[in-house]
């Protein structure tokens, strides 16, 4: 069996899986909350492995390897920023906002953050947050639907452009069918494949480079100056910029629809916290594992000219077709996790939020619709305006963080807030992040990272009007 065979045979059967998946969880989907939360019944598994991977995306394993392999050891920093983002959810934020999305019967994030349907500036809040949400997000799955591109042109050779179009239409059908259990579950088995990957190609790409000390001395050799660097080419105030930039990436954990959605629909309390163990080892492998792919390519392979296929290419260089087959539907498994999580999410911003907004029942066909509106744009994005898949996803996730975060953040501490300021925080957040991305790079793109989250949550504490007895 040759490699493309071998690929195509474990595409065939794993892509057979996720639409089974889709059809089995269309029978379970009678309501608008079974197909938004799954009926807020998902167990620790499945609620800590598919949030897990929907937050991960293609960007974990084909972005976060590429920086390692262009930057050198000073990407390491992002394991920590994330790392930290995922302790921050599941010990502080998943806690509350699942106490609280039952409490006030909130199925949304956008709904937790609204407050009081009485407000007059409660319809405005909606849907000003459905337009982040749906903007933003159109944004991410464009980086995702380039990602499913690369991997089918790089074991096929497609083209990105039919590739692309490939991995749209097994995304959509699937959680067209089923909705909310159909993206859980599916990211549950791609949680499991992602996680197999960062195992083994990592092992095989150390037992390449010779272990440890061969590493860190290849990394030596090939740094500037035979000198090793934590900051790569920044030094002083501007090495400081850079860390804290990377490490900005985790206060935009709090803000994300498609990831806060699993604590509201994870059934009790002892499930909530076997899924915090189960999600802090999966990020560990995960990062850890495409950190220490990129490093040891960046010692191996001097010649790779796009870093973000240094994934594949590691992968074809060292393993066999079977191999290589499972390590493309990995990522694949990236790209779909975190695509169909975030189409959900723009539906039910539409669906639920904005004709909430307007005073109208939530419409399931809506959702569906949106669904499909939603991923015609991105692919339209994706094929028209291609960009790095690394700093795309960062730009829609800090946009989404910045805007969200802050104001949860302040829910869930207790208080209440002013409609007033969360707006403001919302739109700040927003808004601040896309003319930050706008302009030229600061290090670690520090200003991007965290200037629009810090306005928001001074703006969000400003706000704040008394205790709440909700949280």
């Amino acid at each position: 069996m040759s490699r493309a065979e071998a690929i195509l045979a474990t595409l065939l059967v794993y892509m057979g899986v996720m639409l089974a998946i889709g059809v089995w969880a269309s029978r379970r989907t009678r309501d608008e909350t079974d197909f938004l939360l799954g009926g807020r019944k998902l167990g620790a598994w499945v609620a800590a492995l598919s949030a897990s991977a929907s937050s991960s995306s293609a960007w974990t394993l084909l972005g976060v390897s590429g920086a390692a392999y262009n930057w050198g050891l000073s990407a390491v920093w992002l394991f920590p920023a994330i790392f930290l983002g995922y302790l921050a959810n599941w010990a502080w934020v998943g806690p509350r906002i699942r106490v609280l999305s039952r409490k006030t019967g909130a199925i949304t994030l956008t709904e937790v953050l609204a407050g009081d349907k009485k407000d007059p500036l409660y319809p405005l809040i909606m849907k000003t947050a459905s337009v982040i949400i749906v903007v933003s997000f159109m944004f991410y799955v464009a980086s995702q639907l380039q990602a499913a591109g690369k991997a089918f042109d790089n074991s096929f050779g497609l083209g990105q452009d039919l590739s692309l179009l490939i991995g749209v239409l097994v995304v959509v059908t699937y959680t067209l069918l089923g909705g909310f259990w159909a993206v859980s579950v599916t990211d549950t088995l791609q949680g499991l494949l992602m996680v197999g990957a960062a195992v083994v190609l990592p092992v095989a790409a150390m037992v390449a480079v010779g272990g440890p000390d061969q590493l860190l001395a290849g990394l030596k050799a090939v740094a500037t100056g035979n000198q090793l660097s934590w900051t790569g080419p920044f030094t002083g105030v501007m090495g400081v910029a850079f860390v804290l930039g990377l490490l900005g990436i985790g206060v935009g954990y709090p803000g994300q629809p498609h990831v806060v959605n699993r604590f509201m629909a994870i059934k009790d309390e002892s499930s909530l916290r076997a899924g915090r163990v189960i999600a802090l080892g999966w990020c560990v492998l995960i990062y850890s594992g495409t950190l220490l792919i990129g490093l040891c390519a960046r010692v191996l392979y001097s010649t790779i000219a796009d870093g973000e296929m240094v994934f594949f290419e590691v992968a074809n260089r060292l393993l066999s077709p079977v191999m290589a087959g499972v390590i493309v539907a990995a990522v694949l498994s990236a790209i779909m996790s975190t695509a169909d999580s975030q189409l959900l999410a723009a539906a039910s911003s539409v669906s639920h939020d904005w004709r909430l907004a307007d005073g109208k029942t939530s419409d399931l066909n809506v959702s569906r619709v949106v669904v499909l509106i939603v991923s015609v744009l991105a692919t339209l994005l994706a094929l028209f305006a291609p960009d790095a898949i690394f700093s795309r996803v960062l730009f829609a996730w800090s946009a989404v963080g910045s805007a969200f975060a802050p104001p949860l953040l302040v829910r869930l501490a207790g208080y209440e807030a002013t409609a007033k300021s969360t707006l403001s925080a919302m739109t700040m957040g927003a808004g601040l992040t896309v003319v930050l991305h706008l302009m030229p790079d600061a290090p670690g793109d520090v200003a991007e990272r965290l200037v629009p989250f810090v306005l928001a949550l001074g703006i969000s504490i400003a706000g704040i009007r008394g205790r709440t007895q909700a949280a």
